[in-house]
């Protein structure tokens, strides 16, 4: 087991930097580039100055260098070890160790990279950790029931349920839910966009009753405003994850070790949460193997529809405006997540099936 962990780790670094030159090559031969971006700002410079401000921001983000060459001062920003200037002089004013990253800078909002990750990060860790624990909870419930009810109305009123929500597209169900729901003129129950009120600030934090009434207070507030995002980003998940449990847990059903353990006289109940489930969760583990890079980047439909100023929308506006070091921060971060999330999903498996192995 630990040659296969060690095995694993050292891949790493060969597909990461395989995807992100994949990602930097597509960027930096796109019609333009970065500079058109930059230099759409200022539709009015005369064509003198134009040319002036190109050449300064050719030289201010090293455009004019051949495309290797950005590569590779990018890659020397980002890695954690490398050369470390200690004092004057070469080589004995350098060290070779550890280093703190540099996600480098935001030219689209002018500020580095690492402060905006930072203050997006925990708004979508936030919706994400409501998100999870509801997901899979209706998934796992829902899919026991409609096994153990396989063929009768229970099982196909929740199928037809889940797949018609599972039918159903995020962008489409996040405008109706803000034309319905938050329209003073229909129902205006639900707050339309962000994440606070304008006077969240001076909310106290929990909810309580005064003279003039209730008051929601700064957290109910927040949760409020995290309803809709919540629904439109849970739905179609919890739908899938239903219909593979379900599937799951008939194939288990059907195996030799349930038939043995019913012979033995085991309640149905026993079979079904101590020896049916557990192999049934491999499906899930499988599934769930995308949720870690999905924790850090976010839902890019759900938080720009609702405004909710996330890991997603920070993507798309990176991707609106071409800022390559937020971009490629961004793709390095979701990237290393999902080979981490693959990786214990192969580890997952050989806590819950026994039969699976990793000889060292």
């Amino acid at each position: 087991m630990f040659t296969y962990v060690i095995r694993r780790v050292l891949l790493l670094v060969p597909t990461l930097l395989g995807i992100t030159l994949v990602v930097f090559t597509v960027m930096a031969t796109t019609p333009g580039g970065m500079g058109a971006s930059l230099l759409g700002k200022d539709l009015e410079l005369r064509p003198a100055q134009r040319k002036a401000y190109e050449v300064y921001l050719n030289e201010r983000f090293g455009l004019n260098q051949p495309l290797h060459v950005q590569y590779l001062r990018w890659l020397r920003r980002v890695l954690p070890v490398g050369f470390k200037k200690v004092g004057a002089g070469f080589p004995s004013g350098w060290t070779f160790g550890l280093k703190v990253p540099d996600l480098g800078y935001s030219f689209s909002r002018g500020r580095p990279v690492g402060t905006l990750i930072l203050e997006a990060l925990p708004i979508t860790l936030l919706l994400e950790s409501l998100s999870l624990p509801l997901t899979y909870l209706i998934a796992v419930g829902t899919g026991i029931r409609a096994a153990i009810s396989r063929g009768q109305l229970a099982d196909v009123g929740i199928g037809t349920i889940l797949i018609g929500l599972y039918s159903l597209p995020e962008i489409w169900v996040g405008v109706l839910l803000i034309g319905f729901l938050t329209n003073r003129e229909i129902i205006h129950w639900f707050p339309s966009n962000g994440l606070h009120d304008v006077l969240a600030e001076s909310m106290p934090y929990l909810p309580h009753w005064t003279a003039a009434g209730f008051e929601r207070g700064w957290l109910l507030d927040t949760l409020w405003h995290l309803a809709l995002p919540l629904l439109c980003f849970s739905y179609a998940s919890f739908a899938f994850l239903s219909r593979l449990m379900r599937a799951s847990i008939l194939d288990t059903l059907g195996m030799d070790f349930v038939r043995t353990a019913r012979a033995k006289g085991l309640s149905g109940k026993t079979v079904l949460y101590r020896h049916v489930l557990r192999n049934s969760l491999i499906s899930l583990i499988t599934a769930s193997s995308g949720i870690l890079p999905g924790l850090i980047a976010g839902s890019f439909i759900v938080e720009t529809i609702f405004g909710v100023p996330g890991m997603g929308k920070l993507t798309i506006d990176a991707v609106n405006s071409r800022d390559r070091d937020l971009f490629m921060s961004l793709t390095l971060i979701t990237s290393l997540l999902q080979l981490i999330g693959f990786l214990i999903a192969d580890l997952a498996y050989a806590v819950v099936d026994p039969r699976v192995t990793y000889v060292d």
